[in-house]
């Protein structure tokens, strides 16, 4: 497909070239006209650049240079409006007026910021006063004046300095509280640990507002001097991607250094946490933790955290990400494996968290398949439970596959003894669609597994050739909204055989789309303009289920629904703007599964009665509704009493719904996860390998054993057994 693509792109650049009145005038115009010619050619939805989808990207590109609608007044935002129609003529000209006027609208509305900035924080602020804040910009308007735009820079920096003020509070109570267990403490221990606080200086409340006045005075003069950096090919970029989103939000033009920090990521040789982030208007937000990766094994930071500020270590002031490009982001995250990254965080529940973590390469085998026995005492069933984090394969056939994995996982579990299967795909983001389609070989005799249609609309069926069954007993698949691409493709095809029960929260995460990168200077007459062309991601396929039902944008609803955990979080595919809606193809003829089949009513019904009495459960479905009822609670306080006392309010609720002791009555046994480096460290050091293995064993138990949902699957489970009566295993 590269190669058919590449080629193509040197065919539409012959033609715009033929069509240009001699060379071309500008980058501009060059990289204008192949992202135009290509995404009309190439991209799934088979959409032209035209005044409509003009319109739409300028909506987008004003989001784009002032996503908070703190620098731009309603007047010139109007000024620019001139252009909203014009855009995809700015493609093919070159002459992005749009770009020009907005750069310098944007710089002059920076400026205002910076004198504001001076001001305030030389006068100070009043925290007794009451009045708010309102936060989500869609909430806002463009301010009309000078003085309108004056007065909300105000309670942005007030609301700023307000939370450093309480953080520094905080932190001063907890250097008190460990004074005091120092005095009550004296063993040698205690001592070594908190020798390196006991010079730390306790400050008074006056000494601590200063602190934290001048903390975001520097962080604010920071952040306008950066965004006074961006430069012309910054706000162009911005401009082609808000006409490029139009198509889906997954078709992106990768400006040179973004294409690099992209081939870092997708080589995973690079040193850091190991936390996939996006931008998400003003702040730096977690779209996905990379299972192996530092922040996966610290546990702190999760998936919708807002990172707010980072700083290396103990040295120096942290350095404020709002409004800060994810590109530049990162470069303040990444570092040198063994350094150690601070992070302050914004949590969903609107508490702010600075998290520690230390910097270290992902370890890919950390994502490999893990598996155990586990049972209930209550149930006595012996279910072999195996988690798949992602969908691993070396294309150069020399390391290991997760299909290869599950199925020596199943053998291995069957010689012990087994009465069902949970296969975990929780939290699964995909990866190779071939071992999605071999792994769903496992579990059926033979059979069509995925279809694929491309941008000319050919549909491509992949299959499972091998009748073999590896395992034919009672079968469950976990999902949730993170399990997405190659995971809702197994799990959308064992439910249309009915070969397994799905069990998960409402929806899988529902991105069914291909994507192929084409890198603009491989084209051999594109190379004559130098090495500064960068690619483009496009959308050019699209799954559909055997049933013909896409798994794009709905996903996969499970037979039975469990409180997801992350239910709050507004982070699908259908919570993307523009995302390729859900549609149908044919549906293929196929073999459904020679039984049993299940009664999904009772079985439903059965696991309704247990999850309202279900503690663990509840508490889970507790802390989904209370932020789900708080995040459009947008309106801040700008009074410290009030904001004290909201904080304090917020922490003893979530306290109510914090799981913490396992529940004993899940016992883990046959612990394997198959590090192969760790065998290294076998022959190097015996005892270091059986010390790791030990750590890793009891870290895996207890955390299954933390797990609700897991423990109510297994009840599923016990049901699915009793009504089918004894099942030969396969």
């Amino acid at each position: 497909m590269k190669k058919i693509l590449t080629h193509s792109i040197n065919i539409l650049f012959l033609i715009i070239f033929s069509n240009a009145s001699g060379a071309f005038e500008s980058k501009d115009k060059l990289v204008g006209n192949i992202l135009k010619s290509t995404l009309e050619s190439y991209h799934y939805k088979k959409l032209k650049i035209n005044d409509s989808v003009s319109q739409k990207a300028f909506a987008q590109y004003i989001k784009k240079i002032d996503f908070g609608k703190q620098f731009l007044l309603k007047k010139n935002v109007m000024a620019l409006e001139k252009y909203q129609f014009e855009l995809d003529d700015f493609m093919i000209t070159g002459n992005n007026k749009i770009v020009d006027e907005s750069q310098e609208l944007i710089n002059d509305g920076v400026k205002r910021a910076e004198k504001f900035r001076g001001e305030f924080f030389k006068k100070g602020f009043n925290f007794k006063k009451k009045e708010s804040l309102e936060l989500d910009p869609d909430k806002r308007k463009f301010a009309k004046t000078i003085k309108e735009q004056k007065e909300l820079w105000r309670k942005i920096f007030k609301q700023a300095t307000l939370a450093r003020y309480l953080d520094i509070l905080q932190e001063q109570e907890d250097l008190l509280k460990d004074k005091k267990e120092k005095k009550e403490k004296k063993t040698s221990a205690s001592s070594k640990k908190e020798n390196s606080k006991k010079n730390e200086k306790i400050l008074t409340k006056k000494e601590a507002l200063q602190k934290a006045n001048e903390a975001i005075g520097e962080k604010y003069q920071k952040l306008f001097t950066r965004i006074l950096k961006d430069d012309r090919d910054d706000f162009r970029e911005k401009l082609f991607n808000s006409v490029s989103e139009i198509f889906d939000p997954h078709t992106v033009y990768l400006p040179p250094k973004k294409k690099e920090d992209f081939d870092i990521d997708i080589s995973g040789s690079l040193e850091g946490i190991g936390a996939v982030l996006s931008e998400d208007g003003s702040y730096i937000k977690v779209v996905s933790i990379v299972p192996g990766g530092a922040a996966w094994k610290q546990k702190e930071l999760e998936v919708e955290d807002l990172i707010i500020s980072v700083s290396q270590g103990d040295e120096g002031n942290p350095v404020s990400l709002v409004d800060m490009r994810v590109d530049d982001a990162v470069r303040y995250i990444r570092g040198k494996k063994g350094t150690v990254v601070k992070l302050t965080v914004k949590k969903v529940d609107g508490k702010r968290k600075t998290i520690s973590i230390v910097r270290d390469v992902v370890k890919i085998s950390e994502s490999y398949v893990k598996s155990s026995i586990i049972e209930h005492k209550k149930l006595g069933q012996k279910v072999g439970y195996i988690r798949v984090p992602k969908f691993y394969r070396d294309f150069n056939g020399q390391g290991r596959n997760c299909s290869e994995d599950v199925r020596k996982e199943l053998q291995r579990l069957k010689k012990i003894g087994l009465d069902g299967v949970i296969l975990d795909l929780r939290n699964n983001g995909g990866g190779a669609l071939e071992d999605a389609r071999i792994m769903s070989g496992l579990f059926i005799k033979d059979g069509p597994i995925v279809q694929i249609r491309n941008h000319k609309g050919d549909v491509d069926v992949l299959k499972d050739y091998d009748p073999s069954i590896v395992y034919g007993g009672p079968l469950i698949v976990m999902i949730n909204r993170f399990s997405a691409s190659a995971s809702e493709i197994l799990a959308g095809a064992l439910q249309d055989y009915k070969r397994a029960v799905i069990v998960g929260g409402e929806f899988s995460h529902g991105k069914g789309t291909v994507q192929a990168v084409l890198n603009l200077n491989q084209a051999p007459l594109l190379k004559m303009f130098g090495p500064t062309m960068g690619a483009l991601k496009v959308t050019i396929q699209k799954f559909y289920r055997i049933n013909g039902g896409s798994t794009q944008y709905k996903g996969i609803t499970p037979d039975i629904i469990l409180p997801d955990p992350m239910g709050y979080a507004k982070n699908r595919e259908q919570d993307l703007d523009y995302s390729l809606k859900w549609d149908k193809v044919r549906q293929l003829k196929y073999n459904l599964w020679n039984g049993p089949f299940y009664d999904l009513a009772a079985l439903n019904k059965s696991s309704k009665k247990r999850v309202t009495k279900n503690t663990r459960i509840q508490k889970v479905k507790g802390s989904v509704d209370y932020l789900v009822s708080k995040r459009e609670d947008t309106i801040v306080s700008l009074n410290q009493s009030a904001v004290k006392i909201e904080d304090k309010k917020r922490e003893e609720v979530m306290k109510k719904f914090k799981i913490e002791d396992p529940n004993l009555l899940i016992l883990v046994s046959e612990f394997e996860d198959a590090l192969s480096e760790n065998e290294e460290i076998k022959k190097q050091n015996k005892k270091k390998w059986e010390e790791d293995v030990k750590q890793r064993k009891e870290d895996w138990k207890k955390e299954l054993q933390k797990d609700g949902l897991l423990e109510e699957t297994l009840f599923i489970m016990n049901d699915m057994i009793n009504s089918s009566g004894k099942i030969s295993k396969k």
